[in-house]
């Protein structure tokens, strides 16, 4: 098989599928990204990447404030409505009939019927060209008490999904497990006698 050079683009899979939170002149608003991810351990941060132009990026301004909510699959098309219109234009709590809950700090809104929410402080704004990338520190966590297993947050339970870029653009569920994480690789050092 041949390797083809298709110039540099942002391709990495799979990519979250998330609603994040922040309070914009005084309105709860959520909007729908993808480029979200973990950046630190201890304390624990994410990073999220917004366009300049995003309304809910003037209210994390605003604010120092954010959430970062994990929708189920049952909550696919409200996810992708909060992406698709402005909160400049609509008011998308009532729209999508979301129960909002504030935690430790009281103006980062989070989303009741989303299995997991996690409650943010901005600690940098990067920007880096087309985007600023914002890095907050996880301030609380919470989870949906249905979506746990002895005490820990259930994957198969929260039932998470991901979004597929082109050709497909579409929104996928997880799928079956592969292998146990830090062992299924041993067979490696077996083979070696290590």
């Amino acid at each position: 098989m041949a390797k083809i050079a298709i110039g540099a683009r942002t391709l990495l899979y799979p990519l979250p599928s998330v609603l994040v939170g922040a309070t914009v002149d005084g309105k709860v608003n959520f909007s729908t990204y993808a480029w979200c991810g973990i950046v630190n351990s201890r304390p624990p941060m994410l990073s999220v990447a917004f366009q300049h132009h995003r309304h809910t990026l003037k209210g994390v301004k605003q604010n120092g404030t954010f959430s970062v909510n994990i929708p189920s699959v049952g909550l696919v098309k409200e996810t992708d409505y909060c992406g698709l219109v402005s909160g400049r234009e609509t008011d998308k709590v009532a729209d999508c009939k979301f129960e909002i809950f504030y935690g430790k700090l009281s103006n980062a809104p989070m989303i009741v019927e989303c299995p997991v929410n996690l409650e943010c402080r901005v600690i940098h704004i990067l920007n880096l060209g087309s985007h600023e990338m914002v890095v907050g520190q996880i301030e609380e966590a919470y989870v949906t008490d249905v979506c746990l297993t002895n005490g820990e947050p259930d994957v198969s339970k929260i039932k998470p999904f991901l979004w597929v870029t082109q050709p497909a653009s579409q929104y996928w569920t997880f799928g079956e497990p592969i292998g146990e994480s830090f062992s299924i690789g041993k067979i490696f050092r077996e083979r070696e006698g290590k």
